[in-house]
């Protein structure tokens, strides 16, 4: 049985790109708690909360619930769920799973295979992430979810062929004119540009393309914060910020909150500002919450 294939074909609720990584998420946390050496069943009762802020954290903007994966990735052939009567699901519902003392784990043979062949476990991981999330969250990911990101090796499988342009970095770092578009931070050692990134408006994962129009320079902070929904653009080319993101300290609202309402640093005469196409991709299925009102320069 090729488990990569599997993995990488999880069926999912898909509609002009709109994210649904509930299943990937559960699979994640089922794989960090194997690889900790937790082998039990996972109740529902008591992996709900885990689950919730999962989804809250890196899944779409709307709200969900934890009892619809936990339910349907048992269709994939990676996951089982019980019940105190027996084997199956009882449902899709957080009140039908709860009182059925819902528990689920990875599929027997899937076990089986991942103790036989540890470095699947890693291969598996890579796949999820990929397909999924944009690089920058992977190494956070892997973290919450107790996986050790060394062995999520690049796995060989056809869903993940599609390579990405290795020009895509100075491309767009040379239109923003090697400035982060949201502060114009533009440090270097010496002539090389350091802690800035090409960050993808609509993520790779999700048929973004490597085209400067589709592309960021950002720093480090504001690329991690663009990619977790912090931050966004608006109409105009304007920066949002989520009311979402609380910091009370001088830092917090000098390098985060004071950009709400701020107009993006570049790009260059001549080259493409961002596809409306995908600025509305990455408002619906990225950015959290309501934006800041713009504040007083």
């Amino acid at each position: 049985m090729d488990w990569l294939e599997r993995t990488a074909k999880l069926r999912q609720w898909t509609r002009s790109g709109t994210r649904a990584p509930h299943k990937p998420l559960l699979l994640l946390y089922a794989l960090g708690r194997f690889q900790q050496g937790a082998d039990d069943e996972l109740r529902y009762s008591a992996v709900e909360e885990d689950l919730k802020r999962l989804l809250s954290e890196y899944g779409p903007p709307n709200k969900t619930t934890p009892a619809y994966p936990f339910h349907h990735l048992a269709s994939d052939g990676v996951w089982e769920v019980r019940t105190d009567r027996g084997p199956g699901s009882p449902g899709s519902g957080v009140r039908e799973l709860r009182a059925a003392g819902a528990a689920g784990r990875l599929a027997p043979d899937l076990r089986t295979a991942l103790r036989r062949e540890p470095s699947l476990l890693g291969r598996m991981a890579r796949v999820l992430l990929d397909l999924n999330f944009p690089p920058s969250l992977h190494d956070e990911l892997c973290e919450v979810v107790g996986l050790e990101p060394e062995q999520a090796e690049t796995a060989e499988v056809s869903a993940v062929r599609r390579r990405r342009d290795p020009r895509m970095r100075e491309l767009v770092l040379t239109a923003y004119e090697y400035r982060c578009a949201f502060c114009g931070y533009d440090g270097r050692i010496g002539a090389v540009p350091v802690g800035l990134e090409a960050a993808h408006v609509r993520w790779w994962a999700f048929g973004g393309p490597d085209d400067v129009d589709n592309g960021l320079c950002l720093c480090s902070l504001h690329h991690k914060l663009f990619d977790k929904g912090v931050l966004g653009v608006g109409d105009g080319h304007r920066i949002l910020v989520s009311q979402r993101f609380v910091g009370h300290s001088p830092a917090a609202h000098e390098h985060v909150i004071a950009l709400a309402g701020r107009t993006l640093v570049g790009p260059q005469p001549g080259i493409r500002s961002i596809a409306p196409t995908h600025r509305a991709w990455h408002a619906s299925q990225v950015f959290h919450g309501d934006p800041r009102p713009a504040t007083a320069a």
